[in-house]
């Protein structure tokens, strides 16, 4: 059975991201985008002419052809777009943060279960390549008991982005709510809910709106969490630091999907898609008999097609649903505790 998707939003996420990796799926037909600028619309004709655009988001929710509705917009209208969706009888996938208030996500988990929709957020830091090295890594018990983990997302700009939405001081902008979100998914995956968490969240560069710098702290019993990121870091750092009681475990180096995405490759067209060069294999050093106890580590294949596969085969009632916007309604939870964390300067404890 093939899905007929809509497509709300055509920036950077809609064009990069979104619209590559839906015509990528099988089963999925990009059907509808709405655009309403004379250079997205261009694209569109040029990469994805079958495809029928729209100026005005009732005509993808009104369509009864239309069975998915993917929001890739401004996180400001994420909430009314995702509510107009369900309520107009379509599963929904809406970019992360989900939602800028946990109100407004339970508000939405509770249309889609009275709908009987599917609505999942686009946690796509899952299927990165570094991510699910990691897990392999923590799951093969080598570096022992896991004191210390610390996670980085780190870029450098040290000037802002004329009409740049995330750099205002609006709801859910900044790289914390950004990046952060990644990062906070990542870490629940891992190792479910802390016991606490204490934050900094700043403004660093002149003039910006939003923060641009965070670091939060996770606390869980005998193991710390530090989530990092800045707009500010020139030098590249780890992605990943890992410390346990008998060894260590540093990844550099990024995954490659999106920068591939950027540049107008998709998953169809290369066969090593999602594979990380050696140069940016992490390091695994342990205390395990020589010549084993520092080594490479083979980063395994990041496969971003597999968000849109299994929210297909979700919907088709084949499997369960991977992010469920119970778990994206956590990542709002805590990134909003975060900012209460650095307005009153203290640890909170996470209910």
């Amino acid at each position: 059975m093939q899905l007929n998707v809509g497509l709300i939003g055509f920036g950077m996420a809609g064009q990069v991201l979104h619209a590559p990796l839906i015509s990528s799926v099988v089963g999925l037909r990009l059907t509808k985008v709405y655009a309403r600028r004379e250079e997205q619309q261009h694209i569109l004709r040029t990469k994805y002419p079958d495809v029928n655009i729209v100026t005005d988001v009732q005509d993808i929710f009104n369509d009864e052809q239309i069975d998915l509705v993917v929001i890739a917009t401004s996180n400001d209208v994420h909430f009314s777009l995702c509510k107009a969706a369900l309520l107009g009888g379509k599963h929904v996938v809406v970019e992360k943060p989900f939602t800028n208030t946990l109100e407004e996500a339970n508000e939405l988990i509770a249309i889609a279960k009275s709908q009987g929709k599917v609505l999942s957020v686009f946690h796509s830091a899952r299927w990165h390549s570094d991510y699910l090295t990691v897990k392999d890594v923590i799951a093969s018990g080598e570096l022992g008991r896991l004191v210390t983990m610390e996670i980085r997302y780190d870029r450098f700009r040290n000037y802002l982005r004329p009409n740049a939405w995330r750099e205002d001081d609006l709801p859910g902008s900044g790289i914390w709510f950004d990046l952060g979100a990644h990062l906070i998914d990542q870490t629940l995956q891992l190792f479910g809910k802390p016991q606490a968490l204490f934050a900094s969240l700043r403004k660093m560069r002149e003039g910006v709106g939003a923060v641009d710098d965070f670091e939060v702290l996770l606390y869980y019993p005998q193991l710390k969490v530090s989530l990092k990121g800045s707009m500010l870091v020139k030098e590249p750092t780890p992605r990943f630091a890992l410390y346990g009681t008998e060894g260590a475990f540093v990844k550099p180096g990024v995954d490659p999907q999106e920068a591939a995405l950027r540049e107008g490759k998709t998953p169809a067209d290369l066969p090593n898609w999602g594979e990380e060069p050696e140069e940016t294999w992490g390091i695994l050093n342990t205390t395990a008999e020589e010549p084993e106890n520092r080594r490479k580590i083979r980063s395994q294949k990041g496969n971003y097609p597999g968000y849109y596969e299994n929210v297909r085969d979700a919907i088709l009632g084949k499997t369960e649903l991977a992010v469920t916007a119970e778990q994206a309604r956590d990542v709002i939870y805590l990134l909003q505790l975060a900012e209460r964390s650095w307005d009153e300067k203290r640890v909170l404890s996470v209910d």
